[in-house]
């Protein structure tokens, strides 16, 4: 019987908000493997999975998460990961894998698995998706995604501001990803094209050092790298005027 590698989401940050699925999936593995920078520190998936599962399951598997302008680096960190992985799956019938968010959605899951293919032939990739953080930061401020026929662009910062600056340009909310070294770039952006007044952003969502604040208080200083912002669309003629 072929291996199983199990992509789960285990959400922004805050444990309660680990799907029953998600938990069921973490316990049934046969080990755990959450990805952590070369520095060592534990990260939030990390930290997510240890609420629900044994930490000797737990197998730690450096990848270069904050690598993006050395590609060789990059690419051996992964090639190294999924060696580490492809090792585990020939020990074991189900290798879960923890990432926050979920599997799907600018995951390192997705780099995981294709490398996995590639090693161990045959192996069975599955996914459980997880809460995201814009709907967990929609929660916490009360932004509203999406109305009737409006469209949702989800934009990482990390391509760069202009590509934020053009999906602010059009129709519906916006969301930014990995915005918070350049939070001064998007403040302006967002003042450029008239979307400042009802955006917001978040940071660290579920945890001790939670900050959820009004996008209009942006003072260029420098945020966590995983911060959130949301961005809704002027919203005119009351209710279910957008249908």
């Amino acid at each position: 019987m072929s291996s199983r590698l199990i992509g789960v989401g285990v959400g922004p940050g805050d444990p309660e908000l680990v799907t029953v699925k998600g938990v069921n999936a973490l316990r049934a593995a046969d080990v755990v493997v959450v990805p952590v920078m070369d520095t060592g520190e534990r990260g939030r998936a990390e930290a997510t999975v240890l609420h629900y599962v044994p930490e000797d399951k737990v197998v730690r598997v450096v990848f270069a998460l904050n690598e993006r302008t050395d590609r060789a680096r990059r690419e051996a960190a992964w090639d190294a990961a999924g060696a580490a992985v492809a090792a585990l799956l020939e020990r074991h019938g189900c290798v879960a894998f923890a990432t926050i968010g979920d599997p799907n959605v600018y995951s390192t899951f997705t780099y995981l698995a294709q490398t996995i293919a590639e090693l161990v032939p045959g192996t069975a990739v599955e996914t459980v998706p997880g809460i995201t953080a814009m709907q967990d930061l929609a929660a916490r401020s009360g932004a509203v995604l999406t109305e009737g026929t409006e469209p949702l662009t989800l934009v990482p910062v990390t391509a760069g501001s202009a590509v934020l600056k053009e999906a602010l340009a059009g129709p519906g909310t916006v969301v930014a990803y990995k915005f918070g070294r350049q939070a001064g770039e998007v403040a302006e952006v967002l003042k450029e094209t008239g979307r400042l007044a009802d955006a917001v952003w978040g940071a660290a969502l579920g945890l001790p050092e939670e900050s959820v604040r009004p996008a209009a208080e942006l003072d260029g200083t420098p945020l966590p790298y995983l911060s959130t912002l949301i961005a809704p669309p002027r919203r005119d003629g009351g209710r279910g005027g957008k249908l």
